[in-house]
Protein backbone atom coordinates (compact mmCIF):
# COMPACT_ATOMS: atom_id res chain seq x y z
CA UNK A 1 0.00 0.00 0.00
CA UNK A 2 1.31 3.38 -0.73
CA UNK A 3 0.01 6.06 1.21
CA UNK A 4 0.49 10.41 0.10
CA UNK A 5 1.59 12.27 3.54
CA UNK A 6 0.04 14.79 4.36
CA UNK A 7 3.49 16.90 4.88
CA UNK A 8 3.89 17.11 1.18
CA UNK A 9 3.26 20.06 -0.42
CA UNK A 10 3.85 21.98 -4.39
CA UNK A 11 6.93 19.82 -5.95
CA UNK A 12 7.95 18.18 -2.19
CA UNK A 13 6.03 14.59 -2.31
CA UNK A 14 5.91 12.13 1.10
CA UNK A 15 4.93 8.53 0.67
CA UNK A 16 4.95 5.72 2.77
CA UNK A 17 4.96 2.34 1.68
CA UNK A 18 3.82 -0.90 3.74
CA UNK A 19 3.40 -4.23 2.26
CA UNK A 20 3.44 -5.23 -1.12
CA UNK A 21 3.32 -2.44 -4.08
CA UNK A 22 0.34 -3.83 -6.92
CA UNK A 23 0.67 -2.24 -10.47
CA UNK A 24 -2.61 -0.11 -9.83
CA UNK A 25 -0.87 1.42 -6.74
CA UNK A 26 2.36 2.18 -8.51
CA UNK A 27 0.23 3.35 -11.64
CA UNK A 28 -1.42 6.01 -9.17
CA UNK A 29 1.81 7.01 -7.62
CA UNK A 30 3.15 7.48 -11.12
CA UNK A 31 -0.25 10.04 -11.66
CA UNK A 32 0.40 11.63 -8.52
CA UNK A 33 4.11 12.80 -9.79
CA UNK A 34 3.01 13.30 -13.24
CA UNK A 35 0.47 15.90 -12.24
CA UNK A 36 3.56 17.75 -10.07
CA UNK A 37 5.30 17.71 -12.90
CA UNK A 38 3.15 18.96 -15.08
CA UNK A 39 3.06 22.47 -13.04
CA UNK A 40 6.93 22.23 -11.47
CA UNK A 41 9.95 21.58 -13.68
CA UNK A 42 11.55 19.03 -10.98
CA UNK A 43 10.31 16.80 -7.83
CA UNK A 44 11.87 16.37 -4.52
CA UNK A 45 10.43 12.73 -3.11
CA UNK A 46 10.65 11.60 0.52
CA UNK A 47 9.79 8.04 0.84
CA UNK A 48 9.15 5.69 3.94
CA UNK A 49 9.81 2.41 3.44
CA UNK A 50 7.85 0.44 6.15
CA UNK A 51 9.45 -3.47 6.80
CA UNK A 52 7.17 -5.10 4.68
CA UNK A 53 7.56 -2.61 1.80
CA UNK A 54 8.19 -4.32 -1.43
CA UNK A 55 7.17 -4.34 -5.08
CA UNK A 56 5.63 -6.97 -7.35
CA UNK A 57 7.79 -7.41 -10.81
CA UNK A 58 5.02 -5.78 -12.51
CA UNK A 59 4.84 -2.90 -10.83
CA UNK A 60 8.81 -2.79 -10.26
CA UNK A 61 8.93 -2.70 -13.48
CA UNK A 62 6.72 -0.36 -14.60
CA UNK A 63 8.69 2.11 -11.62
CA UNK A 64 11.96 1.74 -13.26
CA UNK A 65 11.00 2.42 -16.41
CA UNK A 66 9.05 5.30 -15.82
CA UNK A 67 11.85 6.41 -13.65
CA UNK A 68 14.72 6.28 -16.30
CA UNK A 69 12.30 8.49 -18.77
CA UNK A 70 11.82 11.24 -16.18
CA UNK A 71 15.29 11.24 -14.32
CA UNK A 72 16.43 14.75 -14.73
CA UNK A 73 12.81 15.79 -13.21
CA UNK A 74 14.17 14.51 -9.58
CA UNK A 75 16.07 16.98 -8.03
CA UNK A 76 16.07 15.19 -4.52
CA UNK A 77 15.06 11.37 -3.10
CA UNK A 78 14.76 11.03 0.34
CA UNK A 79 14.71 7.13 1.62
CA UNK A 80 13.47 6.48 4.99
CA UNK A 81 13.68 2.99 6.94
CA UNK A 82 15.47 1.00 9.11
CA UNK A 83 15.95 -1.55 7.01
CA UNK A 84 19.78 -2.12 6.31
CA UNK A 85 19.28 -3.15 2.53
CA UNK A 86 17.61 0.00 1.78
CA UNK A 87 20.88 2.14 3.71
CA UNK A 88 23.07 -0.39 1.20
CA UNK A 89 21.28 0.53 -1.57
CA UNK A 90 21.10 4.16 -1.58
CA UNK A 91 24.80 3.84 -0.90
CA UNK A 92 25.20 2.00 -4.07
CA UNK A 93 22.41 4.36 -6.29
CA UNK A 94 23.70 8.02 -4.80
CA UNK A 95 26.95 7.93 -6.55
CA UNK A 96 25.09 7.70 -9.90
CA UNK A 97 22.00 9.75 -8.92
CA UNK A 98 24.75 12.75 -8.33
CA UNK A 99 26.50 12.06 -11.41
CA UNK A 100 22.89 13.01 -13.26
CA UNK A 101 22.36 16.24 -10.67
CA UNK A 102 19.83 14.09 -8.35
CA UNK A 103 20.79 14.50 -4.71
CA UNK A 104 19.77 11.08 -2.92
CA UNK A 105 20.53 10.21 0.82
CA UNK A 106 19.14 7.56 3.40
CA UNK A 107 17.61 8.25 6.96
CA UNK A 108 16.61 6.08 9.19
CA UNK A 109 12.81 6.49 10.60
CA UNK A 110 14.59 8.17 14.18
CA UNK A 111 15.73 11.25 11.67
CA UNK A 112 12.46 11.63 9.57
CA UNK A 113 12.31 15.01 11.08
CA UNK A 114 15.86 15.56 8.86
CA UNK A 115 15.21 13.76 6.08
CA UNK A 116 11.91 16.06 5.62
CA UNK A 117 14.59 19.48 6.45
CA UNK A 118 16.62 17.71 3.21
CA UNK A 119 14.25 16.91 0.78
CA UNK A 120 13.13 20.72 1.07
CA UNK A 121 16.48 22.37 0.53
Amino acid sequence: MIKKLPESSENILGFEVDGKVDLNEEMELISQVENVLDKHANVSVLVILNDQAKWGIEAGYEDLKWAMTHIKSFHRIAIVSDRKIWEWLVAIDSPFAAMLGIGEKHFDMANLDKAWEWVRE
